[in-house]
C-alpha cells in the first residue's frame, strides 16, 4: 500500500479542500484563523505538504461552512 500522503487519492483529498475554500470565498488566513492556526498550515494540508487526521478534517470542513460527511461525500464523487 503506498502512503496516502503521497497518493493520488490524498492529492484528490487536498485539491478538493482547495477547490471547497475557493467555494466559500475564503482566504488561507481567513480558514487559519477560524481554525486558530498559521496560514502555512492552511498551505501546507492544500499543497499536500502535511498529512490531516479525521478530527483536523472535521474541523476544516466546519471553518468552510460544511460537514465532514459533506467534504467526504463530495471525495467520493470525484474522478478525476
Amino acid at each position: 500500500m503506498e502512503k496516502s500522503i503521497y497518493s493520488a487519492e490524498y492529492q484528490r483529498l487536498c485539491t478538493l479542500l482547495r477547490e471547497l475554500r475557493h467555494e466559500a470565498g475564503l482566504t488561507q488566513v481567513q480558514v487559519a484563523a477560524e481554525l486558530g492556526v498559521p496560514q502555512s498550515f492552511v498551505s501546507k494540508y492544500e499543497s499536500g505538504e502535511r498529512r490531516l487526521d479525521v478530527i483536523e478534517l472535521r474541523y476544516i470542513a466546519q471553518a468552510l461552512g460544511m460537514t465532514l460527511r459533506v467534504v467526504l461525500e463530495r471525495l467520493e464523487s470525484r474522478t478525476d
